[in-house]
């Protein structure tokens, strides 16, 4: 009787303890449900019917982003209606929150001169996969406007990208490189001095371009100016030989530039690199038709000019009038300095190395004392077939380059030769190395030249 008694004991002992624990949970939970029905929810507020969330709004750790698309705002996207206004007002709502404006594909889009601007905020795109027009008749240009046809400025940590195409439409402009003189009255008339970049960059910093197609610039294709931070990648650019002056990519006042991995041919430059531009890397760039890679002219009008620290390596030039090339004017004064041009592959290439302190783009200029300073400059590797003269080295007479040095060059006469096969040097210190083809290259560069450095070097202070 008495082993019965404390078995119910223990059995009634079991069960209190099981109640209290039952208590103890259910209150736990209901005090869970209590907290969260007193903590505000995360909001996410809309800006305008016009953007659209790619984030999933019940995850409040994610950042939002969005999609501006030109059409959302107006653009008619015919190719024929002007559709500036729906750009641009894509564009400043876009700046203000960061995301992509979209330009569709399978669209055209006429846009008149236009100027984007920032700061806008970190990480906007620009994402083009239709395609963007220039007015195609000169008339129809503001006069205010022809410095450039798409103007991105004081934009910072942006990027343009796509599989789309800028379409400059300048073959209205290059008419007057093609006319008689008979013409020439009437067309002066027509065609103002000032010809459009197509798309440029002022005072921007932390740009990529990579992707997309860039074509039939009145002028320059893509031009950087007063940049820094500058990612150009896996881009075309091309316009017809007769398009006169339209570099393919030029750079003035820029720095710390990278261009890689891209197709350029176009009536001039493949890529210019003017006064102000240090720490430029270019590498695997097919070029040609065009002008080459040329860092110049610089020093016009007795201006000083200042470039260092370029390098270009794994380059393949087609059919272009120079290789790797450095043009300055007399009576400029500056200096290059730190330049670089390794494997570089030239094919029926009319002078693959050129350096020419007596730049000038007339019939007759002026003869000059002063110069823009050439110093420490490589050619290494450059080799393939020239169609005029493999080198050209003329320096200046009052200043001559120095610290030149030419390593493993193999050029020889292409099937389209008509000129010669003597090298040319005029007043250039260095140092040669084999194998040189052809072998007048063994004599083209002077020995010693160590006053001559103290000299160039005195001409520093102007730059830097």
């Amino acid at each position: 009787m008495k082993r019965n008694t404390n078995n119910s004991l223990l059995f009634l002992l079991f069960l209190l303890i099981l109640v209290l624990l039952t208590s103890c949970c259910f209150i736990s939970v209901e005090a869970r449900k209590s907290h969260n029905r007193t903590r505000k929810p995360h909001k996410h507020h809309g800006h305008g019917h016009h953007a659209h969330s790619q984030s999933p709004a019940s995850s409040p750790t994610q950042t939002q982003t969005y999609t501006f698309d030109v059409v959302s705002f107006g653009a008619k996207a015919n190719g024929i209606s002007d559709d500036s206004t729906a750009f641009l007002a894509a564009w400043e709502a876009a700046c203000k929150v960061g995301g992509t404006v979209k330009i569709p594909a399978e669209h055209r889009f006429l846009i008149m001169p236009i100027t984007l601007q920032g700061p806008c905020m970190p990480h906007l795109t620009l994402q083009i996969d239709g395609t963007l027009m220039a007015p195609p008749a000169i008339s129809s240009w503001p006069k205010s406007s022809l410095f450039q046809w798409i103007n991105f400025k004081y934009v910072h940590s942006f990027t343009i990208q796509g599989s789309g195409t800028i379409d400059g439409q300048g073959s209205n402009w290059w008419t007057s490189s093609q006319i008689s003189p008979m013409q020439k009255g009437y067309y002066s008339q027509q065609i103002p001095g000032m010809k459009p970049t197509v798309v440029r960059f002022y005072s921007s910093n932390d740009v990529t371009v990579r992707d997309i197609t860039i074509i039939n610039s009145p002028l320059c294709h893509l031009k950087f100016d007063n940049s820094k931070g500058i990612k150009v990648n896996n881009i075309t650019i091309s316009s017809p030989e007769n398009s006169q002056n339209t570099d393919g990519i030029h750079l003035q006042n820029s720095q710390d530039a990278e261009i890689q991995h891209s197709n350029i041919g176009s009536g001039d430059d493949c890529v210019s690199i003017q006064t102000g531009c240090s720490n430029i890397h270019i590498h695997h760039i097919n070029c040609g038709p065009g002008h080459g890679i040329s860092i110049g002219g610089l020093g016009k009008d007795r201006s000083a000019a200042c470039v260092s620290n370029i390098m270009v390596n794994d380059v393949s030039m087609k059919n272009t009038l120079y290789g790797v090339r450095i043009k300055t004017w007399q009576g400029g004064t500056g200096m290059v300095k730190n330049v670089s041009f390794s494997r570089v592959q030239v094919e029926d290439v009319k002078s693959p190395i050129m350096v020419d302190q007596y730049y000038c783009d007339k019939l007759v200029c002026k003869n000059q004392t002063g110069t823009v300073v050439i110093s420490g400059v490589k050619f290494d590797k450059i080799y393939g077939t020239y169609a005029f003269q493999p080198i050209h080295i003329a320096c200046s007479n009052s200043i001559p380059c120095t610290d030149v040095d030419l390593t493993d060059i193999h050029l020889r006469a292409s099937l389209k030769y008509r000129g010669f096969q003597q090298a040319l040097c005029w007043n250039s210190y260095g140092k040669s190395q084999g194998p040189l083809l052809p072998s007048s290259i063994d004599y083209c560069l002077r020995s010693g030249g160590g006053y001559i450095k103290k000299i160039a070097r005195s001409h520093d202070s102007v730059c830097y």
